[in-house]
């Protein structure tokens, strides 16, 4: 089944959707649906924008995504590239706890895991230690049928409400208003423009062009559906895209990583930086090194 935009077909013999998709990028529009979603990301490396915030994602990440919480897996700009033979692959449970289900979630048996979903409306990551259990689940989900697929959904309901470790929300903004599906995709074209030229000078000029809008509307129509004001939006994307550069250690220096982000001044770059991230540049780096080195000494 292919995922419609802000419809999940929802066939009348099955209350828990298993999807498979392979293809050769991520569903590129904005959107959000009434049932909640497990999107476990088996190929591909992108950018998910869940709410008012982005993630990067790769091969092996696992998201809940709450109900109605607006959300896109964009993938890296490569997977759009004529002939480029690249491919995701995904597996995706799609459920609606307020929907046929909600009988069975209203079981005394199941008021842990009830709240547990209620909490984390704003969606989560599936914690590194786990991800291969809570795949495991989602595979066995998917290769069951009938009753028996119920039984696997059960055990990955459990699996998650299990979950021990904090748990971050995706998204900080709770009260973003409803989107149709032509806002939906317009705002998707929107996050295309930005994310596929952000190491330009992106002008609000230019933007408000893409949405077809006046500056001043298109400040407000943003502002009111990402809850991100344009500058903050790519200024997020930017040090996003920088962050993936550091640690890739392609670049000679934190000052070429800088200016192929779109930033004219290395000072600017390290203020807004530490205002996103909560550390400089470099103080990000060496944190991300020292993590390998001590992962590596634990696995030997």
């Amino acid at each position: 089944m292919k995922v419609l935009q802000f419809t999940i077909p929802i066939s009348h013999d099955k209350s828990v959707i298993a999807e498979k998709v392979c293809q050769p990028y991520h569903y590129p529009y904005l959107h959000r649906h009434k049932e909640t979603q497990i999107t476990w990301i088996q190929q591909g490396e992108g950018t998910l924008i869940a709410g008012n915030n982005m993630h990067d994602y790769s091969a092996g990440d696992i998201f809940v995504l709450g109900a109605n919480l607006p959300h896109v897996f964009k993938s890296n700009p490569e997977y759009f590239v004529q002939d480029s033979n690249k491919q995701i692959e995904a597996l995706t449970i799609f459920f609606n706890p307020e929907g046929t289900l909600a009988p069975l979630f209203d079981l005394p048996e199941l008021k842990s895991s009830k709240m547990f979903m209620q909490q984390h409306q704003q969606g989560f990551k599936i914690p590194h230690h786990i991800t291969d259990k809570i795949a495991q689940m989602m595979s066995a989900l998917k290769n069951a049928s009938g009753p028996d697929q119920l039984i696997q959904f059960l055990n990955l309901v459990k699996g998650l409400t299990n979950i021990k470790s904090k748990l971050d929300p995706l998204s900080s903004y709770g009260n973003l208003p409803a989107i149709t599906e032509n806002e939906g995709i317009r705002i998707g074209n929107i996050y295309n423009f930005i994310m596929q030229h952000y190491s330009e000078e992106i002008t609000l000029e230019d933007v408000a062009k893409v949405a077809f809008m006046t500056p001043e509307s298109f400040c407000r129509y943003f502002k009111k559906h990402t809850g991100h004001t344009f500058i903050s939006f790519l200024n997020e994307i930017r040090i996003n895209e920088a962050c993936k550069k550091l640690i890739a250690h392609k670049f000679e220096s934190i000052n070429t990583v800088a200016y192929k982000c779109g930033f004219k001044s290395i000072t600017n770059f390290n203020r807004v930086f530490k205002y996103v991230i909560g550390n400089s540049p470099r103080g990000y780096l060496d944190s991300y090194n020292n993590n390998l080195i001590s992962l590596s000494r634990a696995a030997s």
